[in-house]
């Protein structure tokens, strides 16, 4: 009897989406390996910078959802979480996340239109990273794991988080501290998720800060996931520009932003599970008939997490309601195919890195049941009004 998993069905992807995919594969495949990727982590950056000119230049991924009169592509989420899936097959680091997926939609859903003009062709043609700095674990800032409307995740005027006051001639200053902020020790722009007001009038703001601001301490810390760069940013009376203009609703925006990272997550975690499961069965030798009847479940896993993510990123509006529930199976998914294959080859420091990618980030953005617990809240499906 043959136990192998099935064939897939034929791909429902448009002609453009087909040629997203074949050549950002084909370019992670020549310069993307596990070699080339550990080196790259080696670097200053964290991410091989020459892959990522091609990858924001040639390709157009770092402007693919922008609009086409800031350089972008104009592009849907469908296209992006496309790219992601390739990224994470490979396990590519490079500030795609950390820029286009979380920093660039906060960029334009709030920027004025001269931070837009000033900001957003560099992002674009790839020039300008981005991070964004949240005092907390960046799920409940983007709303992934619980409402974030009560801002107290931001310091809510009490010690720890990040305050803002202003000063005499109109300005802004920062103090306090930032963990875990993606990319956060080399972009070149900071959005920086501030409290300020005090009790009578707390609120969380955004505010720019570039990489040379005087006060601006940024130090790279050790990670689970060696692909996915962290950094402590230490703002100390540091010089900051107000994001858009008040009234703004920043909770909103990040909560949008949430949402939609959560589908591109989702996307790098299913073809980091795919490229896992491939690997599994690479290992296999002909008498493993127990295993082979383990891939196929996990290949059920895999594709039932796929049709969640390529069903979340066609959601219209914004912030699609599908996406953490994406997400969700789709680090479960990872999980279960990276441990499958570690077994069957043990000592497989790709399998091994798949892996971690998936523990790091349900501790980014998970876990997995809060996860799950946010989206049938929000969709009402125990009763409850949605948020």
């Amino acid at each position: 009897m043959d136990t192998s998993p099935p064939v897939p069905p034929t791909d429902p992807l448009t002609e453009e989406q087909q040629e997203i995919r074949h050549t950002l594969r084909d370019l992670l495949a020549e310069r993307a390996g596990p070699h080339e990727n550990r080196a790259a982590t080696a670097t200053p950056e964290g991410y091989d910078t020459a892959l990522w000119a091609r990858m924001s230049g040639t390709l157009g991924l770092a402007g693919l959802t922008l609009p086409e009169e800031y350089g972008g592509a104009g592009r849907g989420p469908a296209e992006l979480a496309l790219a992601c899936e390739e990224t994470g097959r490979a396990l590519a680091p490079s500030p795609l996340l950390a820029t286009t997926v979380l920093a660039a939609p906060l960029l334009t859903a709030l920027g004025t239109p001269a931070q837009r003009a000033a900001h957003l062709p560099r992002v674009a043609d790839g020039s300008l990273t981005c991070a964004l700095a949240v005092p907390t674990a960046p799920a409940l800032a983007l709303g992934l794991t619980g409402d974030n409307a009560d801002g107290g995740w931001s310091g809510d005027g009490r010690a720890g988080g990040i305050q803002a006051a202003r000063t005499p001639d109109g300005g802004w200053r920062l103090y306090g501290e930032a963990a875990q902020v993606i990319d956060g020790h080399s972009a070149g722009l900071l959005l920086v998720a501030a409290h300020t007001g005090g009790f009578a009038r707390s609120r969380t703001l955004l505010f720019l800060v570039p990489a040379d601001a005087e006060g601006l301490v940024r130090t790279r810390q050790p990670a689970l996931d060696l692909t996915r760069t962290q950094a402590t940013v230490q703002l100390r009376d540091a010089p900051a520009e107000l994001l858009g203009e008040e009234p703004a609703d920043v909770l909103g925006a990040l909560a949008v932003t949430g949402r939609a990272a959560a589908v591109m997550l989702a996307a790098e975690a299913v073809g980091a599970a795919g490229a896992a499961l491939d690997r599994a069965a690479g290992h296999l030798g002909p008498p493993e008939h127990a295993a082979r009847h383990r891939l196929a479940d996990l290949y059920v896993q895999v594709e039932a997490a796929r049709s969640l993510t390529h069903c979340a990123a066609r959601e219209p509006g914004p912030g699609p309601d599908g996406g953490p529930l994406a997400l969700a199976h789709a680090l479960e998914a990872l999980r279960a195919t990276a441990l499958e294959a570690l077994q069957l080859h043990e000592g497989d420091t790709w399998d091994d890195l798949s892996f971690k990618r998936a523990a790091s980030d349900e501790l980014l953005f998970g876990p997995a049941r809060k996860l799950r617990d946010r989206a049938a809240e929000r969709t009402g499906l125990f009763g409850e009004e949605a948020a």
